[in-house]
């Protein structure tokens, strides 16, 4: 039934009249999200340029417990070795361990030294000796090192195949290949390349690791692994945003900063019932409900995303009409509305 004219403009003005509130509330609640979203826009970039700074800190440095840089180091082929047993100076040498991996020493014979750390070298030379001395004490010392090569791949500034020397920490490497690159993720896969159909591989979580302090896992690499830095998934962002689409997960990225990515909600955006469907491995996704306003209020954590998640924001359908209406209005009493029809 057409409503009729007297009525019509009745309405346009209550409706004029309630814009500026409404535009008031929405303007006073944006100011904690704004400021939110200020602070997140580059903050994948800011995250790993704070994972840089921790490289560049901690490589070379000694591991978490505290051991030398030879502690963990396994001997192999070149290495050149100082051993002396204590109080008996014949038995002091240098010695160099040959290709294949043995030396050899006066009452101890030809041994593999290959494979073994210096403490693990000393145990044995001296298991050895006590069939000739009581209680022997034996010290092995790495005077010079074998060039060893490690490739560190993927999301880094300089990959490419290093030639090193001497233990090396997996923060080590990622300093000499220059730090992160901005899209990498937030792990590493440090893999041994050997014989066996399936490498040995050890993933490390960049964020414990340097976000949150775990030392520990800052783990020894030997000649001939490679150190992969994979770069970061992608996730999706539909719905009442102003610039939906795809975009990269750049280190932690959380949903916060994932809206800020999108250039921020739409006016229209319902923020109390945002859905993440996030991949299971199977064909159903799992779905989660997050209140963003809850967020805000640090009565929720803000969730950071993984790798191939959707995050639809919802519409308010009553919002909606305002904008709409809000865009006839502009147009001038007698112009073309969102819905067609001449007025």
């Amino acid at each position: 039934m057409p409503v009729k004219p007297a009525y019509r403009w009745m309405l346009i003005y209550v409706l004029i009249a309630l814009l500026p509130a409404v535009a008031s509330c929405a303007r006073g609640g944006m100011r904690t999200e704004q400021d939110l979203m200020q602070n997140s826009k580059n903050s994948g970039n800011r995250l790993v340029d704070k994972y840089n700074l921790q490289i560049a800190a901690l490589g070379g440095m000694q591991n978490a417990a505290g051991h030398g840089p030879d502690a963990d180091y396994e001997i192999g082929p070149q290495d050149l070795l100082d051993i002396s047993v204590f109080e008996v100076k014949e038995m002091t040498n240098t010695v160099r361990v040959s290709g294949n991996g043995y030396i050899g020493m006066p009452l101890v014979g030809r041994i593999k030294a290959e494979g073994l750390t210096s403490v693990q070298l000393e145990d044995l030379i001296a298991r050895k000796l006590r069939r000739y001395l009581q209680d022997p004490t034996v010290s092995v010392f790495i005077k010079q090192y074998r060039s060893q090569p490690i490739s560190v791949l993927g999301a880094v500034r300089a990959p490419k195949i290093y030639y090193v020397t001497g233990q090396m920490h997996l923060l080590d490497m990622l300093a000499m290949a220059g730090g992160l690159a901005p899209d990498a993720g937030n792990v590493c896969i440090v893999q041994s390349v050997g014989s066996g159909k399936d490498p040995k591989q050890t993933v490390v979580n960049l964020e414990e690791l340097l976000n949150k302090g775990h030392a520990g896992l800052n783990i020894p690499v030997y000649g001939g692994q490679i150190v992969d830095v994979p770069r970061g998934g992608m996730f999706f962002v539909d719905g009442a945003v102003h610039k939906p689409g795809s975009f990269r997960i750049e280190g932690n990225t959380t949903l916060t900063q994932a809206i800020s990515m999108a250039d921020g909600f739409a006016y229209s955006a319902v923020k109390s019932n945002i859905r993440i469907y996030r991949a299971t491995g199977t064909a159903k996704r799992k779905m989660l409900a997050v209140n963003y306003e809850s967020i805000l209020k640090g009565k929720s954590p803000d969730l950071a995303l993984q790798d191939r998640d959707v995050i639809i924001v919802p519409e308010n359908g009553f919002k909606s009409f305002l904008r709409g209406f809000s865009t006839f209005i502009g147009m001038g009493p007698f112009s073309v509305g969102r819905y067609g029809g001449v007025y």
